[in-house]
């Protein structure tokens, strides 16, 4: 539990003492370390626990994220200071914590930006209201998920997984002394920490560090074959100048390794659209098999899920340009056309049931549609279509828009239901998400979905608020709660999107 002083209270880790900051009603400590630098030898190696210390460590400032440039759409917070020694995490608790159930967030970013330090990400909203909420750095990009082991044993695979789990393993040698309950940790996260929490429930060695877990917009089927990962290696180490020099990986420095990184970023999409250059790797070893196929042989850890996307999920990806999401119906083609030649065997839709089901591919909108249920609409469905059977699964749909979010034909879109899950609403002086009106709709929503998630969180149900409607798990006449204005549950809301698509997973290897 918290101790000493209720405005500095220090909490003795098993790595050395912490002194965070009590308002009076949530302590909050940041920038603890759990594991060594992955520097020098550790660069693109599994993490180390680190060093022990015995003076009491300041925590009150958050740790400095992962190397990365800039985005305008990703606000990193002024206490964003990037180093490649990144790897710290932070707790927040109610000020007389004992006991509670523990959240565990992994922030998204397409496994390329982004940090716990983003005021998106604040826990003390989330945390006041009975729960202990930690966010986690992780290495991202390059430094994280490019695969460099076949290049020599100087190199681990899915290093940033195993950041993942080496905090999960921190959570679990020391959450009690912040008041949490080590035997009730939910992990979440959302985009590609959705993706990290689909992926780690397909890991053997996460088995028991967490107990139920929460996946938002995951994208669980970017998730890809070692050969893959060794071509995308191969092709960063041409972008670097260092063809055929894997040496040069350790020596570059950040400033060169971040350039290359943000190039790669962009060309593997472009050559292999609907490939993503930085994702977890099926590596035989820490991810022995796909996580889609480990969900459908029902050997996915048998915890709790809530999952669900957005109703727009594609309009933030044509808004910013990206080249994540193909959005050109001739590059959707060419997209289809690759999956078809790797995987012969499958017997996808032809192109005039999609074009039907999605009002043909010449319009813009009509893609955007498509490519939501690709990317993100159909690995849900085709994860809780398996894993009801293995433990109790919740699907949801956000598909709350504020009227200028609305008017800007962004709607309901990647990533606009996270102010609400933290409570941190208008967090951002330059945010026009409530200029024409929502804010006191948003604050409903709001303690809505929080109240959703922490009871998930402490009970293993996602009950709401009383008066609001009961969301049954998924196995009973495949519920889903519609989360808006005013929530509804709707049977088989995804009926038309199953029929259309069929059962076979659709995606690259």
């Amino acid at each position: 539990m918290p101790s000493t002083s209720p405005t500095r209270p220090v909490v003795d880790t098993a790595h050395g003492p912490v002194r965070g900051v009590d308002d009076g009603t949530v302590a909050s400590w940041k920038g603890i370390r759990y594991a060594a630098p992955p520097t020098g030898d550790l660069r693109f190696r599994a993490p180390q626990l680190p060093r022990p210390w015995m003076d009491v460590c300041d925590a009150s400032v958050f740790g400095p994220c992962a190397p990365q440039t800039r985005h305008p759409a990703i606000h990193l917070g002024p206490d964003a200071r990037p180093d490649e020694d990144c790897l710290s995490l932070n707790v927040w608790a109610p000020s007389d914590a004992e006991g509670l159930p523990v959240l565990v967030w992994i922030h998204g970013g397409a496994y390329f930006r982004g940090a716990s330090c983003q005021p998106l990400f604040d826990g003390r909203a989330l945390a006041a209201g009975g729960v202990v909420v930690v966010t986690v750095n992780y290495r991202i990009g390059v430094l994280g998920f490019v695969d460099f082991s076949s290049l020599g044993d100087g190199f681990d695979s899915n290093v940033a997984l195993r950041d993942m789990l080496a905090a999960l393993e921190w959570v679990r040698d020391n959450i009690t002394r912040f008041g949490g309950d080590p035997g009730r940790v939910t992990l979440f996260g959302e985009s590609a920490g959705g993706g990290a929490v689909t992926t780690l429930m397909a890991v053997p060695a996460a088995r028991g560090l967490f107990h139920r877990a929460i996946a938002e917009s995951s994208p669980a089927t970017s998730v890809y074959n070692a050969d893959r990962g060794a071509a995308v290696a191969h092709r960063f180490l041409d972008l670097l100048g260092a063809s055929g020099d894997p040496d040069r990986l350790r020596s570059a420095s950040v400033d060169d390794l971040v350039p290359a990184s943000d190039e790669l970023f962009a060309r593997i999409p472009e050559e292999h659209p609907g490939t993503l250059a930085y994702a977890p790797i099926v590596d035989g070893e820490l991810l022995p098999d796909h996580p889609l196929d480990v969900f459908r042989r029902g050997d996915a850890h048998p915890v709790p899920l809530v999952i669900g996307t957005n109703r727009d999920e594609s309009s933030l990806f044509r808004m910013m340009k990206s080249p994540l999401m193909p959005i050109d119906p001739d590059v959707i083609r060419s997209m289809f056309t690759e999956i078809a030649h790797e995987h012969p065997e499958l017997a996808p839709p032809d192109e005039a049931h999609i074009e039907a089901a999605y009002a043909g591919l010449g319009k813009v909108g009509d893609s955007l549609g498509l490519t939501r249920d690709f990317a993100f609409r159909l690995p849900a469905l085709w994860i809780v279509e398996a894993h009801r059977h293995v433990a109790p699964t919740w699907l949801y749909r956000f598909d709350y828009a504020t009227p200028m979010l609305e008017l800007l034909r962004i709607g309901a879109t990647h990533g606009t239901e996270l102010p609400y899950v933290f409570g941190n609403i208008a967090h951002h002086p330059k945010d026009v998400t409530y200029l024409l009106g929502g804010l006191t709709t948003g604050r409903r929503i709001s303690g809505r979905m929080q109240h959703r998630w922490r009871a998930f969180a402490t009970s293993g149900r996602p009950d709401g608020p009383a008066g609001e409607p009961d969301w049954h798990s998924y196995d009973r006449d495949r519920a889903t709660l519609v989360i808006d204005k005013h929530d509804r549950a709707a049977p088989d809301l995804d009926r038309a999107v199953r029929e259309t698509w069929g059962d076979e997973v659709i995606a690259f290897t």
